[in-house]
């Protein structure tokens, strides 16, 4: 049956992918964002040009519409989550936001199993409403944190049917300040080695297509609470960079070091793994990190790669990578016979 679903932040990567999946479906779909991107969407979508974190701006432009479905994938503080409790209210049968596996971050170490939604207590989480969420300098750091009070605001008020979708870290094809793999393929192409604490540090991961799938589905189901996302199988950073190595036919040197992480994207102390049961027992089967990581890896070819300069440690579903790097890896997408044999 078609819905009338809004998603706030439908221009990058998972909401582009979310809202091609919508229409596919037959859902009417608004998209709300600043407008700063473009979107190839033309009179297929409506527009609602709004700043996601401006409370008055968002009552303004919210005043007069309701929704079967808010799909939020910029819920990231809990100063978000206030707003979108006190305009969403009565206006939307469903709400389902984004989170992250990072809001498990602080817990790494405690455990050897993977975390179940219920490793995470929200109920004791203290909330900071006095905190600049919006700090750029301080971005990486609030990330976490900022998840984890927006799910604790929208679970503890409970004045809507809320989601909040647990992403694993989240791998894409489209080269950004935010894209880890293009860090990996840079290191290997350019002969530089990887820089890594723990080898045997595994975490989770999932595709763009698949997350903003799961999203989609998630959408139109009944359950409430927090929900894993992840493909099956995992990975280090080191064994991240021996596959890079491994896909382009090429040498991929590592190099580890007595530090507690913060070395290059994904090298964590301990592993930070998701248990993706309770999404199998709502009957939702992810796909596995074997059938798309190395056509994806295939999908990074540059000319010529820049030295990868620092990248902080991930706190996000991605990671910082230099500018420079970006600018020459540039993602080379293969003809269907070229991605069939680089397949194999």
């Amino acid at each position: 049956m078609s819905k009338n679903i809004l998603v706030i932040g439908g221009t990058g990567a998972i909401g582009a992918m979310l809202v091609e999946q919508l229409l596919k479906a037959g859902h009417a779909v608004a998209i709300a964002s600043r407008g700063h991107t473009r979107d190839g969407f033309g009179a297929q979508v409506r527009r609602i040009h709004v700043d996601r974190h401006h409370r008055a701006a968002m009552q303004a432009a919210f005043a007069h519409v309701s929704f079967d479905v808010v799909i939020d994938l910029l819920n990231r503080s809990p100063l978000d989550a206030q707003i979108a409790l006190d305009v969403f209210k009565g206006k939307t049968k469903r709400y389902v936001m984004a989170s992250s596996i990072a809001v498990y971050r602080q817990q790494i170490g405690c455990r050897n199993e993977p975390f179940d939604e219920a490793a995470l207590d929200l109920s004791r989480e203290a909330i900071d409403w006095q905190r600049d969420w919006l700090e750029p300098v301080d971005a990486r750091e609030n990330f976490a944190p900022g998840l984890r009070q927006a799910e604790a605001v929208m679970q503890g008020d409970g004045g809507l049917p809320a989601v909040s979708v647990r992403l694993a870290h989240v791998l894409g094809d489209t080269p950004s300040p935010h894209d880890p793999l293009a860090y990996y393929v840079g290191l290997v192409q350019s002969d530089q080695a990887l820089l890594y604490a723990n080898g045997k540090a595994t975490t989770s991961f999932i595709d763009v297509a698949s997350a903003a799938s799961f999203l989609h589905w998630s959408a139109m189901q009944a359950f409430t609470g927090p929900v894993n996302a992840a493909s099956g199988g995992q990975l280090s950073a080191l064994g991240l960079h021996r596959r890079v190595g491994d896909v382009l036919g090429m040498p991929a040197r590592a190099l580890p070091l007595s530090t507690q992480g913060n070395l290059s994207p994904f090298d964590l102390p301990h592993p930070l793994l998701l248990d993706t049961e309770r999404a199998a027992q709502l009957g939702y089967r992810f796909n596995r990190l074997d059938g798309w990581l190395d056509l994806l890896i295939h999908q990074y070819q540059p000319d010529l790669v820049s030295a990868p300069g620092d990248v902080p440690e991930q706190e996000a579903a991605t990671a910082q990578v230099p500018a420079e790097l970006l600018s020459a890896c540039k993602p080379h997408r293969p003809s269907l016979q070229t991605s069939l044999s680089a397949a194999r």
